[in-house]
């Protein structure tokens, strides 16, 4: 019997906000079976929560419905199913609001939903707004086989949008480890759009990613894939981009999920040829018992101010404004404070903003009193009364509510997942067949360190590339070396201690490093550097989304042979 051919499955969402016109871009740009949209992110549920607790009728993204409007007609003809997160908290009601459409417009698609994600019925402590298990693809395998030609899914892992039209194309079982192990990467490296050709990419002058096409995966029967663009859209497809994306918000080299845990270590990158990557050699194994679990709820007020500090005596003009400030809000001072001082002037500027400091402060609480007008007001009042020359980059406000996530557990068997049909008829997927609990994994032998030989200081980046991301209040650290010489010199050097010393905001943090030599990469997962998440805003960057930047702008003692 001959092979089935290869599924071409594309993204044209990274996140609730893409390039709106990537839908139509993806499905006029080239020949494609599935198109996916991933909208969904730790944050984005707590903006689904709060629309729902405006109107019980949303809580879903409703860009993808306007996208739909437009680009619904045009799947159909050209024979593309569509497959998208963007139901959010309610992928019923966006199923039906799609069912409406295409009655409207005249196209005769059918259209199925995968709920059962939604556990926020269980009564979750602390003001939970939404309590969602990360799925995994089996629903969506369901609904394709029973004819659908659009799904909706709310809460389900991001990779499943990959895994699911896979495992429905090829007919794998349930229990193909390896398989669906395969596809969950390729899903890994769909999921963020435009960051998979070229976006957010460390080396971003090697290429013109003025506006980089969208990605795709042809995935082969047995797990393969090969990643790659439509012809002639902008940004590149390279060892290098993948990379980034594979090293992308993950952790350790066990990488679990709801239908496969994938075994990040034994995977290959290979050039396949202009703007194509082959990833083979990925070993799955049984995922776990437990499903995760996002929670999210308000957890108080937060307020900011940034005050400018210019010219000369910026530590003394940082120091006295913080003085009065505490003065200020003795009465009643707010349960959190953060003060920090961006040190953006330079001497002798030729332009003011040249010259000019940020002095930032963040204050929260759970009175929205003690970090409203009480703070925003005592800074304006210091406007005559303080150093010479500050100002503050917005005017006086009200504090506004912030969010915390955290991640729970819960056993899969516990969990509901449903799949309705286009026909109405709601079937249960049950949960895996085998589970395995995550063990870590031995660091692997290393190769010999290189020769010692003359050094020269230069910043990291200029021999490694690096992708850093959120989990929570946790953050990743992707690191990699584009070859073998400057891998033998990384791993030996960048060691979890050498990481505290060069980022400092770490030094207190638990660290731990990560291996994978098939990368040429080292992971680093700093706990708590965002404290309880990026909803809560506490950090300058509160998604953690520049501290691999930062980190490949310090200097080392790199060997002159790698420069």
């Amino acid at each position: 019997m001959s092979r089935p051919r290869p599924l071409r499955i594309g993204n044209a969402s990274g996140f609730y906000g893409d390039r709106f016109d990537a839908f139509r871009e993806m499905l006029t740009g080239g020949p494609l079976d599935v198109l996916t949209g991933d909208y969904l992110a730790e944050l984005t549920m707590l903006i689904l929560a709060k629309d729902r607790a405006k109107d019980p009728s949303r809580g879903y993204a409703r860009t993808f419905l306007r996208q739909m409007e437009e680009c619904l007609a045009l799947a159909h003809e050209r024979g593309v199913k569509i497959v998208a997160n963007a139901g959010g908290l309610a992928p019923a009601a966006l199923a039906g609001h799609l069912r409406e459409l295409a009655e409207r417009v005249g196209v005769p698609v059918r259209v199925a939903h995968v709920e059962g994600d939604d556990l926020l019925a269980r009564g979750w402590e602390g003001g939970v707004l939404a309590a969602n298990a990360y799925l995994g693809g089996w629903g969506i395998a369901r609904a394709l086989r029973s004819g659908a030609d659009v799904v909706v899914t709310g809460r389900v892992a991001d990779a499943a949008l990959v895994s699911g039209p896979a495992a429905a194309h090829f007919g794998w079982a349930r229990d193909d480890w390896d398989r669906l192990a395969g596809a969950v990467v390729a899903g890994h490296v769909l999921e963020c759009g435009a960051q998979a050709t070229g976006g957010n990419y460390s080396f971003f002058t090697e290429h013109d990613i003025r506006r980089p096409g969208f990605p795709l995966a042809e995935v082969h029967e047995d797990g393969t894939a090969v990643i790659t663009k439509h012809p002639g859209t902008g940004g590149a497809v390279t060892v290098g981009t993948v990379t980034a994306q594979l090293l992308y918000e993950t952790g350790p080299v066990r990488y679990a999920g709801p239908d496969t845990t994938a075994r990040l270590d034994t995977l290959r990158l290979d050039e396949d040829g202009p703007d194509r990557v082959r990833i083979s050699g990925v070993r799955g194994e049984a995922p776990p018992p437990t499903l995760k679990v996002g929670l999210n709820r308000v957890a108080g007020w937060r307020n900011e101010v940034v005050f400018v500090l210019t010219g000369l005596d910026i530590e003394a003009k940082a120091a006295l404004l913080r003085e009065q400030m505490d003065t200020a809000l003795a009465k009643r001072r707010p349960k959190h404070l953060r003060w920090t001082l961006a040190r953006t002037d330079r001497p002798d500027a030729d332009a003011e903003e040249e010259a000019a400091a940020l002095l930032r402060l963040v204050v929260r609480d759970t009175d929205p009193d003690a970090v409203g007008r009480a703070v925003s007001g005592a800074a304006v009042e210091l406007g005559l009364a303080s150093v010479p020359g500050f100002h503050l980059t917005a005017p006086p406000g009200n504090g506004s509510p912030y969010g915390v996530f955290e991640a729970a557990f819960v056993d899969a068997k516990e969990v509901p997942h449903t799949v309705v049909l286009p026909d109405g008829v709601r079937v249960d997927v049950p949960p895996a067949p085998a589970t395995a609990d995550i063990l870590p994994v031995e660091e692997p032998a290393l190769p010999e360190p290189a020769p010692p030989g003359p050094t020269r200081r230069a910043p990291l980046g200029a021999v490694a590339g690096a992708r850093s991301g959120d989990k929570g209040g946790s953050a990743n650290i992707g690191v990699w070396a584009r070859d073998d010489d400057g891998w033998r010199w990384l791993v030996h050097t960048l060691t979890a201690e050498r990481l505290r010393r060069l980022l400092p905001e770490t030094a207190e943090l638990p660290v731990t490093r990560h291996v994978l030599p098939n990368l040429r990469a080292v992971n680093f997962v700093v706990e708590g550097l965002l404290g309880e998440g990026v909803a809560a805003r506490a950090r300058f960057d509160p998604q953690a989304k520049a501290v691999g930047e930062w980190l490949r702008s310090r200097l080392l003692d790199i060997p002159e042979v790698l420069l």
